[in-house]
């Protein structure tokens, strides 16, 4: 399938609020104006729609450390999570906030602030420059707290899987997710310490933007880690609602650069969602199988809001081809694969 690149610069949305564009960049290119949205006929529901959220982690050699702020139109979601990929021990703490009191969320993934304040409680992650800081204070994290401050360092050249897709209606899923970010910093936990290195973690951004059919459902596959010889390599795979015929968001990144993709097919079990999945695409270029070890589910049930999700964390094995042509093995890349089926 052809794969149409977008075109900057522009804003993703013309004074209709239909989209001026569908496609894939290694960049943000469109300026993000979901105040021109117009899905329904009155204006003012237009925000009780629309969904923004901004999930970072950090994937270390032993523990996987997540933190979101999110803001989906008549609530917001502020939520973080720890694993220990020995133990499988797990902690997670959600806030659900009215009407996303104390939550901002910046208008581009480029730059400004997310934050979210209350209840003694501060997650504020920060763009500047090639800078991303996050600064994280969490008491009563289950029966700890959970602090952190975490540094990624994004060069200017490093490519990201930007995509903008169609949703029947006049809605729309803008995305972008960034791979393989080197991490420095620290996480306390369970009052213990925790180094953070770029020499052994790396961080993903998935900042997404939005309004959706009510009833919706995704797969999304990701890892971020290094190859036997020390490269970085990331995956970023996913299918599920829009029209994709402009392009995908499948690709992998390897040393900051993204290799992009067409179609992926998933296997996997959903009635057994710890088998092994297969990642294949038809035309040779990824040939992968993920052996999950641990089982994440997160479950919301608020009547107008249900959420159900199967996020599993495992390894990855098998080979990618470069846009140059080249094979490469990956071996054992910890990484996670989710089905995500949602009323919101």
């Amino acid at each position: 399938m052809e794969q149409k690149l977008l075109k900057a610069p522009g804003k993703l949305l013309d004074n209709d609020g239909n989209l001026t564009q569908a496609g894939w960049a290694t960049q943000q290119v469109l300026d993000c104006n979901l105040e021109d949205s117009h899905f329904y006929k009155l204006k003012f529901m237009q925000g009780m729609r629309l969904k923004v959220w901004d999930y970072y982690a950090v994937t270390t050699p032993t523990h996987f450390f997540s933190f979101t702020v999110s803001d989906i139109g008549y609530l917001g979601m502020v939520f973080a999570y720890v694993i220990e990929f020995a133990t499988g021990k797990y902690e997670e703490q959600t806030l659900t906030i009215p009407f996303a009191s104390g939550v901002k969320i910046p208008r581009n993934s480029t730059e400004g602030e997310s934050l979210y304040q209350g209840g003694g409680k501060t997650l504020r992650f920060n763009v500047n420059g090639t800078k991303r800081t996050l600064f994280v204070r969490w008491p009563g994290f289950g029966k700890t707290t959970l602090n952190a401050e975490i540094e990624f360092d994004v060069p200017e050249d490093h490519e990201s899987m930007t995509i903008v897709i169609p949703i029947k209606g006049k809605r729309y899923y803008y995305n972008r997710k960034i791979n393989c970010m080197p991490a420095s910093g620290w996480v306390e936990y369970q009052d213990k310490r925790f180094e953070i290195e770029p020499q052994t973690c790396l961080g993903n951004l998935d900042w997404g933007r939005g309004v959706w059919e009510y009833e919706s459902f995704w797969v999304w596959a990701s890892a971020s880690g290094f190859l036997k010889d020390k490269r970085r390599i990331g995956l970023n795979l996913g299918f599920g609602f829009g029209d994709t015929s402009a392009a995908t968001e499948n690709c992998f990144i390897l040393e900051g650069k993204v290799h992009k993709l067409g179609e992926v097919k998933f296997t996997y079990n959903n009635k057994n969602f710890k088998a092994p999945w297969t990642m294949v695409s038809p035309d040779g270029r990824l040939d992968l199988v993920f052996t999950p070890f641990f089982e994440r589910v997160a479950k919301t049930d608020m009547k107008i809001l249900r959420s159900e999700v199967h996020q599993m964390f495992g390894k990855y094995n098998g080979t990618v081809v470069t846009d140059e042509g080249k094979k490469i093995e990956i071996k054992d890349l910890v990484g996670w694969a989710e089905e995500h089926n949602a009323k919101w």
